[in-house]
């Protein structure tokens, strides 16, 4: 990437965030899935943008950056709501694994799980079988049971915003575009062009996937695409209609 495209994708990240802090005056604040519920009005399509304490931004301006974004299903058919793929991530509230969750139900889970695992050095009673299969029995789940709280406490302590983005589910989504596109926009794949790099406490350091600890992001896929700065353009656009929950 030449000096020009550089300075372009920098002007391209601070006028991201700008659309965001114009939304986040809009919708009354960011949220945590700590205070989060599903009786709060919440779109039915959507795209979310977590933030995450400790990590800011660096050349971009002031305040938190975004390390990852997520949208819901995307598959055609797909009857998956943003509040639905919310509470995966945020886990239980109550019931027999109160305070825990599932990560085989969500990958943002599965993966703050593992760097968990890394940093924290879980024993294997507890995490030998985390990530195995695409769901678990009773035994497994009680053994996780301490690593999934770990985990909920982790999210649910990051901020986020969302935009409203009603369409259906499909290719051709508006929110797959949006989210992919953000993903290419803030990545910090390649080292010699970092813009917003992570904190060296960032837990996404200890992830055991290289596309997470490169890029700055809680994410695998479209972390080395490039991007499409029309996005921006209709991201501000659908910012500028969401309303609060």
């Amino acid at each position: 990437m030449g000096d020009a495209r550089f300075e372009s994708r920098l002007q391209d990240v601070r006028r991201f965030y700008s659309i965001l802090e114009a939304l986040e005056k809009r919708v009354g604040g960011k949220r945590t899935l700590a205070e989060a519920h599903g009786r709060m009005e919440w779109p039915t399509h959507g795209v979310y943008f977590f933030f995450e304490p400790g990590e800011k931004r660096t050349r971009s301006g002031e305040g938190l950056r975004v390390v990852r974004a997520g949208t819901h299903g995307l598959k055609t058919g797909s009857k998956s709501t943003l509040w639905k793929r919310l509470r995966q991530h945020r886990g239980t509230a109550g019931g027999k694994y109160a305070g825990g969750g599932n990560h085989r139900g969500s990958i943002f889970r599965l993966h703050v799980g593992t760097a968990l695992i890394n940093r924290d050095e879980w024993s294997a009673d507890i995490s030998g079988e985390w990530g195995v299969g695409s769901s678990a029995g009773a035994a497994i789940r009680r053994k996780e049971h301490p690593l999934e709280q770990a985990v909920s406490q982790h999210i649910r302590s990051m901020p986020f915003l969302w935009v409203e983005i009603n369409d259906p589910a499909g290719p051709e989504s508006l929110r797959g575009y949006v989210k992919r596109n953000a993903i290419g926009l803030l990545s910090n794949w390649n080292p010699k062009r970092l813009i917003d790099p992570p904190s060296e406490s960032w837990l996404g350091r200890w992830a055991e996937s290289a596309a997470i600890r490169h890029s700055g992001l809680w994410s695998v896929k479209h972390v080395t695409d490039d991007y499409d700065p029309g996005f921006l353009d209709l991201l501000s656009k659908y910012c500028s209609r969401s309303d609060p929950v």
